[in-house]
């Protein structure tokens, strides 16, 4: 019996419908598990509320910074941070991607040192940057150390995949190396930019909290440290929340991002 190919694709349609909605029903009850876990455990001193808060506690707290606008305040300055860091670090990662490939030869030599930089503990450069830069600048710098690197890592290895055919049939033409690189290389490495945009956005995130540890005067990872000073475990366990919320968002964003510029460029999608 043959059966319609628009009844074929609208079945199609239907269980990937299915599909979404039952991945997100169990991403709900995973969470809202684990929240019952943690106040069954904080409740039932299974564990030491004083030590791990409780979800009602955070709730509180919660709406008590927003009361207060403290929330708005550290909100603000991570994220102002991390959106620094985030352009800058993509920016210089793209330059220094751009120079490798330009000249080979550099990279040859530096590939060794981007390697130690990649594995370098990025946190020793904590109070490097503040001696350096004070208690405000050096957040950045911590920002931007620890997503730069491994922006110029994917970015020139990206550039190195690009057909060798494509570059070949462009110089045949007399096409100079810029145009080689503007009309090919870049466009053809926008899967690894995409991809280096979601790796970053989290690493960037994860630079500023660390730097916010070592010298920062306001931001969540301000407070998270004085939580933790003051032994206030719902001040550390709401900043945490936020974090995780902030960072969800981001990526989804740039994932947005990323959706958008491929259906702009008929580029094909990535799991």
């Amino acid at each position: 019996m043959h059966v319609p190919q628009e009844a074929l694709v609208a079945a199609y349609r239907r269980q990937q419908r299915r599909r979404r909605a039952t991945v997100a029903a169990a991403q709900v009850a995973l969470l809202a598990a684990v929240l019952v876990l943690w106040e069954l455990a904080a409740g039932r001193h299974w564990v030491n509320p004083m030590r791990t808060s409780r979800p009602p506690a955070v709730g509180q707290t919660l709406t008590q910074m927003i009361a207060s606008g403290s929330l708005w305040l550290h909100l603000g300055v991570t994220l102002r941070e991390t959106l620094v860091g985030f352009a800058v670090g993509m920016a210089l990662g793209l330059g220094v991607a751009v120079v490798l490939w330009w000249w080979p030869a550099l990279a040859e030599v530096l590939d060794p040192y981007l390697v130690v930089l990649n594995a370098l503990p990025k946190i020793a450069l904590g109070p490097i940057f503040y001696i350096w830069l004070g208690h405000e600048r050096s957040v950045y710098g911590m920002a931007v150390a620890i997503s730069v690197i491994v922006t110029v890592v994917m970015l020139h290895a990206g550039f190195g995949e690009v057909e060798a055919n494509q570059i070949l049939v462009m110089r045949t033409f007399g096409a100079t190396k810029g145009q080689i690189l503007r009309k090919v290389v870049i466009p053809a490495s926008l899967p690894t930019l995409m991809a280096a945009l979601k790796v970053n956005i989290g690493l960037t995130l994860v630079g500023v909290i660390v730097g916010e540890f070592i010298s920062a005067r306001a931001g969540l990872g301000y407070l998270i440290i004085y939580g933790g000073q003051v032994f206030q475990m719902q001040l550390v366990m709401t900043s945490v929340v936020i974090l995780a919320l902030i960072s969800a968002l981001l990526y989804l964003a740039v994932t947005w991002a990323e959706r958008v510029v491929s259906r702009l460029l008929h580029l094909p999608p990535r799991r």
